[in-house]
């Protein structure tokens, strides 16, 4: 079980703390074990958009694998240090200290700066703050115009939105792409990473369409791709014809079924090399029958997504 504890601030935005919960009471649906904790100073927390949530005095008993939230709030409301008292402080520190993850959504991050969590660490926030974050406190290390950064346990993001974004980056490292993709596809959204650096999976890249039949057939993909998967067998899996499934797939990702099974199975073998592998081993080990064709894709950077097209 992972409890994911969210601190609520008076003037909050709904959208900061409704996006990342909605996440993980998705992957909760689907049987992932995730409690989540709503925890405040008072026992009722008004928010920016006039609803008025009930929050608990209590804090959950939190271990190394829980998370504490921190939505954003208006800064006219309260100013950019908010109104996160010591003793919220306090605990933001500790659960870190104890090898926990702390994560902020927009001027959030002011709370977690406050608690002396940003101090050496690379951090963001909306860009209409990150300025005065950085003035504010000079030890913290303000990256601008990405969606979110991870540094050391401790996740900061743009806000409203992109509170969405940096909650999949946690199911993902948590449980496998495969899962947060599964997720953004129930919430409708297209599953972003950071912008600044190719940081996002190409079970990520290729999801920001609605097709019903395409999505079946990555689902298929990305848990089998290390395996043969006959284009005809795909296809009646996902109860369409051959030709059809080619048509809609390549419409909705611009690459064939194979391609897309060729691009997953260099960036894993990608990330065995990484971690010691020898290309031979990788290769075998992602489903390619000898290394010559991951040598000759790998030589190329990366899979041409053009010769991806003209695969299968």
């Amino acid at each position: 079980m992972a409890r994911v504890a969210f601190l609520l601030v008076p003037q909050l935005h709904l959208l900061d703390l409704a996006g990342p919960a909605q996440v993980f009471s998705a992957a909760a649906d689907l049987g992932y074990d995730y409690r989540l904790h709503y925890v405040a100073a008072t026992p009722e927390v008004p928010t920016v958009q006039g609803v008025t949530l009930r929050a608990s005095l209590d804090w959950p008993a939190l271990d190394r694998d829980d998370l504490v939230v921190v939505p954003g709030w208006r800064l006219s409301a309260h100013g950019p240090a908010g109104p996160v008292g010591p003793e919220e402080l306090r605990r933001l520190a500790d659960h870190h200290a104890a090898g926990g993850t702390v994560a902020s959504v927009c001027a959030g991050a002011f709370a977690l700066a406050r608690a002396g969590l940003l101090d050496g660490r690379r951090c963001t926030t909306h860009h209409d703050v990150q300025d005065e974050l950085a003035r504010r406190h000079p030890a913290a290390r303000v990256v601008r115009d990405v969606l979110y950064v991870v540094d050391d346990r401790v996740v900061s993001s743009a806000g409203i939105a992109s509170g969405i974004d940096v909650a999949l980056h946690l199911i993902a490292t948590r449980h496998g792409p495969a899962v947060a993709a599964r997720i953004a596809r129930t919430l409708v959204v297209y599953a972003r990473r950071n912008g600044h650096e190719q940081q996002a999976s190409a079970m990520m890249r290729y999801r920001s369409h609605l097709s019903d039949a395409v999505h079946r057939a990555q689902d298929l993909i990305d848990g089998h791709y290390a395996e043969p998967l006959p284009l005809a067998e795909l296809a009646a899996a996902c109860g369409v014809a051959d030709r059809t499934l080619s048509r809609l797939f390549r419409q909705a990702t611009g690459l064939t079924p194979l391609g897309y099974q060729q691009l997953l199975r260099v960036e894993r073998a990608e990330h065995l090399i990484g971690h010691g592998a020898t290309v031979e081993a990788a290769a075998r080990a992602v489903g390619f029958t000898d290394a010559r064709m991951l040598r000759r894709l790998r030589a190329r950077g990366r899979p041409d997504p053009a010769t991806l097209r003209l695969a299968g």
